[in-house]
């Protein structure tokens, strides 16, 4: 089938490899003509496993880069949109860039198409695609429009899209919905799976996926509810975390509890330092606007996106409560992208704490396996980019743990506590158990677990008596815990809700175990 995929992204270069990889002819036009030139050299501009294998399998067989749209249109039964759609300051989704490239699509094309949106739209965007087209087309085309959102999660969107857990087409017509089955045939009936030079499949991925065809409208809302529901998640068990810092109570211990619920379910319930990326915030705040049109209030929306941007607040007073004032202190930081196995720091909790911490006065060396580059774009020469772990933690007064990248879950720590001048380690991602990292002669600060016994700042657990709270026999009243007279000292909640020595400032995001992260060394089990 001849398909053409408009955008050189993350959603559209992932789609176009991916259906050049089940055998389709697939065209990928992009107007960045740096980007396409790197393509057709044999570069790649994002970091994606499998994706360079793949596409340098294809090119010039059965993909092919260009930047002329009306080549990539004149012989595709399908044209999938998959443009920018970032968001606008109210958190709205900015469509320019579909409406341009519809726009084009119905000045440039003959015959019957389908065009299919898998950017990441709101409800509604079919009809106002088929409002463009019908106003702008040739009299000699006809057109069909479908939804066909992605699902990928970047560090492991190779695998995603050819491995899928469901398939989500949103379709109004037979023939449409024809088509979209005649793409996916190699997922749907597994054949793809069983080819020698197939990517091999993740233990966990179903075979085949599931397939759902429902209505444009459906599908559109399925994206944004999707995305806005794991976001929800995180935040949960974040705020969570908090509680658990505050009583002395392991997070990692109450997600078990509440994850083996299979009404539930253990993923995304990993307390750390936030969610970031290109998706979630975007579509939280738009799904927000959304049902804000539709005269529709959900404040767990806005709260979800309230506790997340806390978290990162929080983990810069537990490096603060840490080592006191900040100024002229020097941090190692290990991990700059928003998750592990990609190069994305769009939206990074990672960037925006060492931007923070940078405005505090402190001098940063940092490393990441893939976003240094990318990084260095945002943060430029206002921070050192070292060349592995230890190097990033070499005399600095504490390490900071950022990214859940898979090296990093297996640093030799006695190493570690050699080469920083202060032995500390601050674990945003609760990537090593508290007790293994302290016996190395660490002192560990993580997200919603207590701090080993025998830790210099560890303090027995708040008991909760007739509605107060005691620690060392001090009660909490009117919200402010005593502590040798003092309010707000060491581990006990003061009057603004935080804790003293950091312990109750926890942070939170998903652990993204799903990035692949294996632990050794004292790092805990899954």
């Amino acid at each position: 089938m001849q398909i053409a995929v408009i955008g050189s992204g993350y959603v559209g270069l992932v789609a176009a490899s991916g259906l050049a990889e089940l055998g389709h002819n697939v065209v990928c036009v992009d107007n960045d003509l740096d980007k396409i030139a790197t393509l057709n050299a044999g570069g790649m501009p994002i970091h994606e496993d499998y994706l360079q294998e793949v596409v340098s399998r294809r090119h010039g067989k059965t993909l092919t880069f260009t930047d002329s749209l009306p080549d990539a249109v004149a012989h595709a039964k399908i044209i999938v949109i998959a443009v920018g759609t970032p968001a606008g300051p109210d958190g709205e989704v900015d469509l320019s860039y579909v409406e341009s490239a519809v726009r084009e699509i119905a000045r440039c094309a003959t015959g019957h198409k389908l065009i299919v949106e898998k950017s990441t739209v709101p409800v509604y965007t079919s009809e106002w695609i088929r409002q463009i087209l019908r106003s702008n087309s040739r009299r000699n085309c006809t057109f069909d429009v479908a939804s066909n959102p992605e699902f990928l999660r970047e560090g492991t969107a190779v695998t995603d899209f050819l491995y899928p857990d469901r398939i989500v087409v949103g379709v109004d017509s037979d023939s449409a919905a024809r088509l979209l089955r005649e793409m996916y045939t190699p997922l749907i009936d597994g054949s793809y799976s069983e080819r020698p030079s197939a990517v091999p499949k993740p233990d966990a991925a179903p075979l085949p996926p599931l397939y759902i065809e429902t209505s444009a409208k459906s599908a559109e809302l399925i994206k944004h509810a999707s995305n806005a529901f794991l976001a929800m998640k995180i935040s949960f068990i974040n705020a969570v975390a908090n509680i658990c810092e505050v009583v002395g109570a392991d997070v990692d211990e109450v997600s078990q509890g509440i994850g083996s619920d299979s009404r539930i379910g253990a993923q995304f319930l990993r307390a750390g330092i936030g969610y970031g990326g290109a998706c979630f915030p975007k579509d939280v705040a738009a799904f927000r606007a959304v049902a804000r049109k539709c005269g529709v209030e959900f404040p767990l929306l806005e709260n979800a996106r309230r506790i997340n941007e806390e978290q990162r607040a929080r983990f810069i007073e537990k490096v603060r409560a840490a080592l006191g004032e900040l100024r002229g202190k020097r941090l190692g930081v290990l991990g700059l992208a928003f998750k592990g196995g990609t190069d994305d720091v769009r939206e990074s909790p990672a960037i925006k704490i060492v931007d923070s911490l940078l405005s505090e006065g402190c001098r940063i060396r940092a490393y990441d396996p893939a976003a240094m580059g990318r990084a260095q774009q945002i943060l430029g020469s206002r921070i050192d980019f070292a060349v592995d772990a230890y190097s990033a933690a070499k005399d600095a007064d504490a390490l900071l743990i950022l990214t859940e990248w898979k090296e990093f879950a297996s640093l030799d720590l006695d190493r570690i506590r050699r080469v920083l001048r202060r032995p500390i380690v601050l674990d945003g991602r609760n990537l090593y158990d508290p007790q293994g990292v302290t016996t190395a002669g660490l002192e560990y600060h993580s997200v919603g677990r207590p701090l080993p016994a025998g830790s210099p700042d560890a303090k027995p657990a708040s008991v909760f008596t007739n509605g107060h709270a005691k620690s060392n026999g001090h009660v909490k009243t009117n919200g402010h815990a005593k502590s040798n007279g003092n309010g707000n000292a060491n581990g006990y909640l003061n009057g603004n809700g935080h804790n003293g020595n950091g312990n109750g400032n926890g942070t939170g995001r998903e652990k993204a175990r799903e990035a692949g992260v294996r632990q050794t060394n004292p790092v805990r089990a899954e």
